[in-house]
């Protein structure tokens, strides 16, 4: 088999399981889900759940999904990504699983939904250990700049007119509402997703995300 390269260390492996060598897939097993929150914290975020820090094989492996075309890390990223939700929710069921809505052109740049092919992995892997889950998209994205080229204040302004309330919005539902998002940074775009879902009834519960930037503390 010929080598492919890592999308956790970048090493050239043959015969990776989901294009991910056994030391990263190790290292990927040993992260704990815990609770994060950015300092400061935005008004109205909603309590934050993160498998680990934005390093290591974890970042690695993001950048190749979201930036590279690594399409097939969706599996065993929406598979971790079911543990933070598993963490985040403690014993509440079901499960209402709102994914933050990528806007058209972030679409088109990633050749499709990257967070949409997260949740769908996630709520199966949920699903076949027992849970019962459901998945709503009740608000659209839309267009603003690349947060990549923001500071703190850009973001926390380009956040708060990025997401629109779908019509028709379905009543609350009983259980936990959990905000799926891959990384937390300054923590804006989960607190304007959060005001617009209560604004629309559906009141998070909490935010589960993969990676939180280093710059943080865990409560």
């Amino acid at each position: 088999m010929l080598p492919v390269e890592c999308a956790g260390c970048r090493e050239r492996r043959p015969g990776l399981r989901h294009g991910v060598c056994p030391e990263c897939v190790a290292a990927l097993g040993a992260l704990r889900p815990g609770a994060v929150r950015p300092t400061p914290a935005p008004p109205d975020l909603p309590p934050c759940v993160a498998l680990g820090p934005y390093a290591g094989p974890l970042r690695e492996a993001l950048l190749a999904y979201k930036d590279h075309g690594r399409h097939g890390l969706a599996r065993p990223l929406g598979a971790l990504l079911a543990e933070v939700v598993a963490a985040a929710v403690g014993d509440a069921r079901p499960v209402t699983l709102v994914p933050v809505p990528d806007t058209a052109a972030a679409a088109r740049a990633r050749y499709g939904d990257h967070l949409g092919r997260l949740t769908r992995h996630c709520a199966d892997r949920l699903r076949r250990a027992g849970w019962p889950v459901r998945v709503r998209r009740p608000l659209r994205a839309l267009p603003r700049p690349d947060s990549v080229t923001l500071d703190s204040a850009g973001r926390a302004a380009a956040a708060e007119a990025a997401f629109r309330v779908r019509p028709r919005v379905p009543s609350t539902p009983d259980g936990a509402v959990v905000v799926l998002d891959d990384i937390l940074t300054t923590g804006a775009t989960l607190a304007a997703v959060g005001r617009a879902l209560t604004a629309s009834g559906l009141s998070p519960t909490v935010a589960a995300v993969l990676a939180a930037t280093e710059k943080r503390h865990r409560p």
